[in-house]
């Protein structure tokens, strides 16, 4: 045997568990909140979170080997990331999304043996529940926490579709699906000229509102209710729509993509946001298992490539196409009418 050849990498994935679910839980916890204004010594943060004597410099050493935390003399310390996107008071806060993997998603994933046999979900869905939205949307809580997440996951591609698309040559802008208003609110900052609007489901105005007024952009982005299955989309000259495509079946897929370009004018712009998988397959890792939560989530989502998306964008109508990477594992797709 190869003396070179080592089982590191492997062990090392087999047990990437243990190190996620000490960072969900020091989310959970309010860790890096609790450090927002400084650093605090072991037995006070102990005694703020109530852990027991037996656990507590493990789990923040832990933190400290993971590179989620610093310490010296004074205590333990956010690092400019956590800082930054971990303290629940931050602007650029994107803990939600983990504290839906947390409460939701590392369960659901310890059933993904079963999915990748059935072709079930192993969500709330499981054994003839609630659909996932139907489920979520009918409880404010559970649907606070998701547009939470659905924040946290958005934020960098929104402010990187701020930057990437010529909105200098646009108007106006609808963004399918908007959740809190992450990306809305991202675009009208960066661009004072445009007037935008978000499109979901009625249930998502309150929230939507107060996100878009604590960000001072309420006199130019606004909220439309309805339903993309049942509704029309609203007129804009860009659409946008951000991980809506991957949560449905191929015919869905193609349902939405036509909505969108009846939604547009000529020379409008449609632009499709995922963690889009690279066209051979192999590079990709997070858009391929972001293709394994949608199994386990979804009756029947799935994640695609660029090359994908710009074939059905084709077929759809649309007379030009180009894929460009925005931030981390995602892209985007740009179709133009």
């Amino acid at each position: 045997m190869d003396r070179n050849v080592t089982p590191d990498a492997i062990l090392q994935l087999g047990f990437g568990f243990w190190g996620a679910k000490t960072l969900l839980s020091a989310v959970e916890l309010g860790v890096f909140t609790a450090l927002a204004d400084g650093p605090k010594p072991l037995p006070v943060l102990s005694a703020e979170f109530g852990l027991h004597p037996r656990s507590a410099v493990d789990f923040f050493d832990a933190l400290v080997a993971l590179g989620m935390l610093t310490r010296d003399d004074n205590g333990y310390a956010n690092t400019p990331a956590t800082a930054a996107y971990l303290d629940r008071n931050s602007p650029t806060y994107v803990g939600g999304i983990l504290e839906m993997a947390n409460a939701r998603l590392y369960t659901h994933w310890g059933n993904l043996t079963e999915a990748l046999r059935t072709g079930e979900p192993q969500n709330e869905a499981k054994g003839g529940g609630d659909d996932l939205f139907d489920a979520l949307y009918s409880d404010p809580d559970r649907l606070q926490q998701f547009l939470r997440a659905m924040t946290g996951a958005s934020l960098g591609p929104a402010y990187a579709l701020a930057e990437a698309f010529p909105w200098k040559d646009y108007s106006s802008f609808l963004d399918v699906g908007c959740a809190q208003g992450a990306v809305p609110v991202a675009l009208a900052k960066a661009h004072p000229h445009l007037t935008g609007a978000g499109f979901d489901l009625p249930a998502v105005e309150p929230i939507f509102t107060e996100y878009v007024t604590e960000h001072g952009v309420a006199d130019r982005v606004t909220f439309a209710g309805g339903d993309f299955f049942t509704d029309d989309l609203p007129n804009a000259d860009v659409v946008v729509m951000g991980r809506i495509l991957h949560d449905w079946p191929f015919e869905t897929k193609f349902e939405l993509l036509g909505k969108a370009y009846d939604a547009l004018p000529e020379g409008g712009a449609l632009i499709v946001y995922e963690t889009l998988i690279d066209d051979d397959r192999r590079e990709n890792a997070f858009g391929l298992l972001m293709s394994l939560n949608m199994l386990i989530e979804t009756q029947g989502g799935f994640d695609y490539t660029g090359k994908d998306c710009s074939g059905w964008m084709t077929l759809v109508g649309f007379t030009e196409t180009r894929v460009q990477h925005l931030a981390g594992p995602v892209s985007m797709v740009v179709g133009i009418k």
